[in-house]
């Protein structure tokens, strides 16, 4: 089997404890491979998602029959959008735990493989109320994004409503929720509320987990200007440019952004959770 290099401080003790016990299943020598390589997943999923899904499947070659080993396989695949094949990985983790955890970033899969219907119906499935409240918000954003895969925006925006979306208190999912509701009012042409609602999700968004700000400062028409001058030359400001290129990540910036933004929100949350489940040092 053609291995992938390791830094020498990945010792595999950096897994989540959970992760570290499922793997007490394999040989020693074994599971201590196997950690390295879960570790190695998570360094890389979010700056190099290819060379993670690499180390994913040197895992999964090795302890196939570990659900925490597909789990991060399904991850890893999920980042760069090979649906198809996180969907069977997530699938097989499922039947090997029993637990729901894993509904919501199965049916954002069915939503890649372009199948939003197939969504919806897993949004009305008894699953869905198993899912403690972070399973649920995470459902209803991906069930709002197959509304609007199916060019539904009136349908999305009430999914989006709900006592969640409506509390004051800041929860890890509040500056997500705003902003896809945001997003949706706004592509629906209701601009005023989209802008009240994008400064909700910058209030929330603490981390800059979203772009809120450079949605809102759009909104506003604020122009950003690059004062980078050459010196030597006396040279003017080289260039001028909008908030839609003022680093705004790329799925906001694409000719479909109004139908493939809540489907990048939701991969970044797929990630988060890769983060958790093999976390590294950097993660």
């Amino acid at each position: 089997m053609k291995r992938l290099p390791i830094p020498e401080d990945v010792t595999g003790e950096e897994i989540d404890k959970d992760v570290r016990q499922e793997l007490q299943s394999l040989p020693k020598t074994l599971a201590e491979d196997v950690a390295r390589n879960l570790v190695m997943v998570a360094r890389l999923i979010d700056e190099d998602p290819e060379q993670a899904y690499a180390y994913s499947r040197i895992a999964l070659r090795l302890a196939s029959r570990v659900a925490a080993v597909r789990e991060a396989a399904g991850f890893a695949a999920y980042a760069t959008q090979k649906y198809s094949e996180a969907l069977a990985e997530f699938r097989a983790a499922r039947r090997m735990t029993g637990s729901v955890e894993l509904w919501p970033v199965m049916a954002d899969c069915e939503r890649g493989l372009g199948r939003p219907e197939r969504t919806l119906a897993m949004a009305g499935e008894p699953e869905v109320q198993k899912l403690d409240k972070a399973g649920q918000v995470e459902m209803r954003l991906v069930a709002a994004g197959a509304r609007r895969d199916m060019e539904q925006l009136d349908a999305a925006i009430v999914t989006l409503q709900s006592p969640e979306l409506a509390s004051n208190s800041v929860q890890p999912w509040t500056a997500r929720l705003r902003y896809a509701y945001a997003d949706a009012l706004l592509a629906a042409g209701r601009e005023d509320e989209a802008r009240e609602w994008f400064a909700k999700a910058v209030e929330a968004d603490k981390d800059g987990s979203t772009d809120a700000s450079d949605r809102l400062a759009e909104l506003d028409g604020v122009e950003f200007v690059d004062a980078l001058t050459d010196e030597s030359e006396g040279a003017e400001p080289t260039s001028d440019r909008t908030a839609d290129d003022s680093g705004v990540p790329d799925q906001h910036q694409d000719e479909h952004r109004d139908q493939d933004q809540d489907h990048g929100q939701d991969q970044d949350h797929g990630q988060d959770q890769a983060h958790d489940q093999a976390r590294g040092d950097n993660s």
